[in-house]
């Protein structure tokens, strides 16, 4: 199937950046949202975001230009009925997910391809709540989606191999690189690096630690460019979380339990940066650790 539109479910930090990958890989985009005021703030930071890219030559004015323009928005979930592909980007609830695929089914074309941009809910039961889980796939973007070059397809047990071709020619447009995982809790990226976050919430826990010994430990001992508290922090320790509950019920393994200074940070409501507040106070000048 050949795909020239797409519309994107969600204008928060994950649809954003989907939009703006996929416009200016030529595709005419519609960005939906319940929120005026959210769509707005998607418009701004693709702006800001592409611009960086000009300023650095990666892109030219008028690609940033003829990008832009192929963007529209809309509060209206059925206007995503005409384009050939969906891509759910809201928030990582299954309740939510299914209430937005059961809103668009009666709009959609019967070739429109459905996907999810989840991190870690069951691809194939989602698919199972729709008339269409032969075309319907795991399309996982990773954070920031401009920046990084991995996109995760997963398939259902009904995703038929059409549209995984279909899928796998449309990250290679993207420019990105396509990981195939299976269908279990949290796919490939998230089932290694969340339980990684979720050992150091644990390891200041239990005060081996604190915030900024854990980071900087891991950053100058094992070579990674964020420590794993500002890295949860950057993620949501809110989506920290709910991969940890989905990982912990789905795969029934006590190391899988999610550490209870995590609950607590995100029972407070400091979620991280998105908050203000998480592992660090970001309200200052410098990220300052909460511990």
């Amino acid at each position: 199937m050949d795909i020239r539109s797409v519309g994107i479910v969600g204008a928060g930090q994950m649809g954003n950046g989907i939009a703006h990958v996929f416009s200016l890989a030529g595709y005419e985009v519609v960005l939906n949202d319940i929120s005026a005021e959210g769509l707005a703030k998607a418009l701004e930071t693709i702006e800001k975001n592409m611009a960086r890219q000009v300023a650095r030559g990666k892109i030219t004015a008028e690609e940033k230009a003829a990008a832009q323009a192929r963007i529209r928005t809309t509060l209206t979930l059925a206007d995503l009925g005409a384009t050939d592909l969906v891509i759910e980007a809201a928030t990582e609830r299954e309740e939510v997910k299914n209430k937005i695929f059961e809103a668009l089914l009666p709009h959609l074309g019967p070739n429109t391809i459905l996907t999810s941009n989840t991190s870690s809910i069951s691809i194939t039961r989602l698919a199972s709540r729709t008339d269409r889980p032969e075309k319907f796939m795991g399309f996982h973007f990773m954070n920031p989606v401009p920046v990084m070059q991995l996109v995760e397809l997963i398939r259902g047990i009904a995703t038929d191999a059409d549209t995984y071709d279909t899928l796998l020619a449309v990250v290679k447009r993207l420019g990105k690189t396509a990981a195939s995982a299976e269908d279990f809790p949290a796919f490939i990226v998230n089932r290694i690096l969340v339980p990684m976050i979720n050992e150091a919430v644990y390891t200041l826990y239990e005060g081996v630690g604190n915030v900024r010994s854990i980071d900087e430990a891991m950053k100058l001992g094992a070579n990674h460019p964020m420590g794993p508290l500002e890295l949860a922090d950057f993620i949501g320790l809110d989506t920290c979380l709910a991969i940890m509950n989905v990982l912990h019920e789905g795969l029934g393994d006590t190391k899988y339990r999610p550490c209870p200074l995590l609950s607590k940070y995100v029972e407070a409501g400091w979620l991280g940066r998105k908050a203000g507040r998480g592992f660090y106070d970001y309200r200052g000048e410098v990220p300052v650790p909460t511990r």
